[in-house]
């Protein structure tokens, strides 16, 4: 990572602030100066002074140095993330003329030139910047259009920066294409944007395109020490770990937190100030509450989530620090000795060893409540109502067995006969049914005693009686497919192997299989062979119709009719049961005397 602060020539200001000065040139000299937020104090001038973004920061400094500059650039990211400031530091790069004015463009800005510091200072007439979410019609994008035909007035480049473009309407868009695809040599456009899918196409397709990453937690936290002891603040570690936490990667977000921290605590952040002015739980207790609810524990879940509301936790941050938890225990399921790592807190490492005997069934369960009780609460007339029961539901659930277990014990209770068992609820108690609550979802057992025996499903005997239940149970779209489209390979109680033509959708095997699954009560297996397969029903049934009309054309008592009638044609075949016994289609001495025989003359 490069250093956090890179230092440049201080300014010939005259001010005594010389040493911030150095360290961020962005800085004015006015005396006395005027209150400057952190976010607008300390924001980088230098590619150096970017802090997360090593890629984007190494592949424009590749081509500055070599000259292979586009004509436009797309900046994406989250809100404070850099997109503007990156694209005044572009700015700055491009139109550098150096200390003597005769340098080039450079990945280093001397930050002294006329060009740098009227890029700095917002006053360059040849760097233009345009709010896209307050000009959005066509009108705006005439005025740049016109504009590009014109050199720049003092700089190498005109630059134009859009931010927040995707707020740009249709027109506006189409309006700037062919100047975008073919800009004046002299011209440059640099695009911010939060909401990358909203630009068309045909403009990303224009740009090069730089994805700014969200900044983590562990790199933000020595960059505000860092800003703090520049402050002559004393900051808590610990303080500044929550503060990094709920920026959510944006360095803008965090230093106004950070700004606001310094404020409450006049110039000490402490983590209890933090911890007030976020509404976040402490940690322990956090902790504590999780352990409760993944222990079925329901009385002392509650009582801990009353004693976090008393003092002053909201709600909806509890639930966020319990899917944290859940998480946190789920990796030291998937990752080998991670309870024992030394980075971690203390608290984190005796809540991964207490709890470890949760395993993923359990863990992937209670996420799943969480992440539907945080959508809950957040749409709640009384969020603190919604999330105890949320917490209610995830405690009840901790003692369920899991889907799978449950299908076994049901199956295995239908084979044995046996009485089944009451599922375990909460230390708390329960009542004669208990719910296994699977997002919006529940699988209910009664404690009563199961039948003493559960009627078999008929099972199908053949392929044929296979494709006969899916017209039974009206799927008529399978059934079209199962008959006239697929070729039978091999067809075993609970497996079925197929060949299919084309215009089989492709989850044709699994839909087939989930369906025989439920109407036989048996688990089937379907996949799909590339080769090998019999000829389908319905070819199979027009042979067998086209032998029938052979047989009965060669009937003596047709070639009577045929001789009397050499005109006659045989136009149908029907086969009308009267007895129990099936017609005999297969014997062509002797066809059933119950066919009637259509023909014209």
């Amino acid at each position: 990572m490069p250093e956090l602060f890179a230092t440049s020539a201080p300014e010939q200001t005259g001010t005594d602030h010389a040493g911030q000065d150095a360290l961020f040139p962005d800085m004015t000299s006015a005396a006395p100066p005027a209150y400057r937020v952190l976010a607008r104090k300390y924001r980088p001038v230098t590619f150096e002074q970017l802090i997360g973004q090593e890629a984007m920061v190494r592949t424009l400094s590749n081509a500055i140095e070599t000259g292979r500059l586009p004509h436009a650039w797309m900046l994406t990211g989250v809100r404070g993330i850099g997109k503007t400031t990156t694209a005044r530091i572009i700015a700055r790069a491009l139109n550098c003329t150096g200390v003597d004015g005769k340098g080039g463009p450079t990945i280093h800005p001397c930050g002294q030139c006329d060009a740098c510091r009227g890029i700095m200072e917002d006053r360059h007439v040849d760097v233009m910047e345009m709010d896209a979410a307050s000009r959005t019609g066509v009108d705006d994008i005439r005025d740049i259009i016109d504009g590009v035909r014109y050199g720049p007035v003092s700089a190498r480049y005109k630059i134009y920066i859009l931010d927040e473009v995707h707020m740009l309407s249709k027109n506006a868009f189409n309006a700037l294409l062919k100047t975008l695809e073919e800009p004046p040599p002299h011209t440059k456009f640099i695009f911010a944007t939060t909401e990358i899918r909203k630009v068309p196409v045909t403009v990303l397709s224009r740009c090069q395109r730089f994805d700014l990453r969200r900044i983590d937690a562990d790199v933000l936290t020595p960059f505000f020490m860092k800003i703090a002891g520049l402050e002559d603040a004393v900051a808590e570690e610990e303080a500044i770990k929550m503060i990094a936490h709920a920026a959510d990667g944006s360095v803008r977000d965090g230093l106004s937190l950070l700004d606001q921290a310094i404020a409450r605590g006049n110039g000490n952040v402490t983590a209890q100030d933090v911890k007030d002015m976020l509404g976040l739980a402490d940690r322990g207790q956090s902790l504590a509450l999780c352990r409760h609810l993944l222990r079925g524990e329901m009385k002392d879940a509650l009582a801990a989530f009353a004693s976090m509301q008393q003092a002053g936790s909201d709600a909806l941050q509890i639930l966020q620090d319990m899917a944290d938890c859940v998480h946190m225990l789920t990796r030291a399921q998937v990752i080998a000795d991670l309870a024992a790592d030394e980075a971690l807190a203390e608290y984190d490492r005796r809540l991964m060893t207490d709890l470890s005997d949760i395993k993923i069934p359990a863990l992937a369960r209670a996420w799943q409540i969480l992440l539907k009780g945080i959508g809950e609460v957040q749409s709640a007339a009384h969020p603190a109502q919604a999330a105890e029961m949320v917490l209610i539901r995830l405690a009840y659930a901790a003692d369920l067995p899991s889907p799978g277990d449950l299908v076994r014990q049901l199956r295995d209770q239908a084979a044995s006969g046996a009485s089944a068992p009451a599922a375990s609820g909460p230390t708390s108690g329960g009542g004669p049914k208990a719910r296994l609550a699977l997002g919006g979802g529940g699988v209910s057992i009664d404690a009563a005693p199961a039948p003493q025996a559960v009627a078999a499903l008929p099972q199908p005997a053949d392929y044929r009686a296979i494709v006969a239940l899916f017209s039974e149970n009206r799927e008529a779209a399978l059934h079209a497919l199962l008959y006239g489209q697929v070729h039978l390979v091999r067809c075993e109680p609970g497996m079925l192997e197929l060949q299919v033509g084309t215009g089989v959708p492709a989850n044709f095997a699994g839909r087939v299989g989930q369906c025989l699954t439920e109407w036989t009560g048996q688990r089937w297996v379907v996949s799909v062979v590339p080769q090998g397969g019999a000829t389908t029903l319905a070819e199979q049934d027009r042979l067998a119709a086209a032998a029938r009309r052979e047989r009965a054309r060669a009937h003596p008592l047709m070639q009577a009719v045929f001789s009397a009638f050499p005109d006659a044609k045989l136009i149908d075949l029907r086969q009308r049961m009267v007895a129990s016994a099936p017609v005999r289609d297969d014997d062509a001495a002797a066809p059933d005397i119950e066919t009637p025989i259509e023909f014209e003359d």
